[in-house]
């Protein structure tokens, strides 16, 4: 799953203005680029597209809420920079492959007969679109842009494997809360949105 060992056909276009396309057609109309733009063996500008998504996001949080940045050198700008980069490079590949297998793993105890693997990878990768925003520190835009993300994700998955959509959000449940609840900050903001924990206890009794 890290490396491209097949031919790829098909595809998303390479280069930044494939990758600026791809953002806005996924948002606008996610059942035709699944279809169209997920092909076998076509993983790297999957990456690529999510590790700028996770680059965008954490620069925007970190810009606008300085106080989350989790790196201390004792400069904020080289903290957020070294935070990011190491997000880039190392987290965001790891995160993607991780979530993806196991969704795959999933999907073979659920769903005999599907797509391959590389075709999940890309639809975990594109679904990670919404949230290039979701460092704006705004708790509600923060929920809409993570379940905005999972719905992709479902969409996707129900696209690319041609499982009905209430199979996909039962199949894409877990890998989805993981990603979009926990990655990208949804369950923490619906916390902080309702002022309560997901037990419903206040935030300072919970603890």
């Amino acid at each position: 799953m890290t490396t491209w060992i097949e031919t790829p056909t098909g595809g998303r276009a390479r280069g930044p203005r494939g990758l600026m396309r791809a953002w806005f057609e996924i948002l606008r109309r996610p059942r035709r680029f699944f279809s169209n733009g997920v092909a076998p063996g076509d993983q790297a500008p999957g990456l690529i597209f999510a590790v700028l998504v996770v680059t965008g996001y954490l620069s925007i949080r970190f810009l606008l809420s300085p106080a989350t940045i989790p790196l201390e050198t004792g400069r904020p700008v080289v903290s957020g920079t070294l935070t990011v980069l190491l997000a880039a490079v190392i987290v965001a590949p790891l995160v993607l492959h991780l979530t993806s297998a196991l969704q795959t793993i999933i999907m073979i105890a659920a769903v005999p007969d599907r797509a391959g693997v590389s075709e999940t990878v890309q639809v975990v990768a594109y679904a990670t679109a919404p949230c290039l925003l979701a460092g704006l520190p705004l708790p509600g835009v923060r929920v809409l842009l993570a379940a905005w993300g999972f719905g992709l994700l479902c969409v996707g998955m129900a696209t690319v494997h041609e499982l009905s959509l209430a199979k996909a959000v039962l199949v894409t449940l877990v890998p989805g809360l993981l990603l979009f609840g926990y990655g990208f900050g949804g369950i923490g903001a619906a916390e902080m949105l309702g002022g309560l924990d997901l037990v419903g206890l206040p935030p300072e009794r919970a603890g």
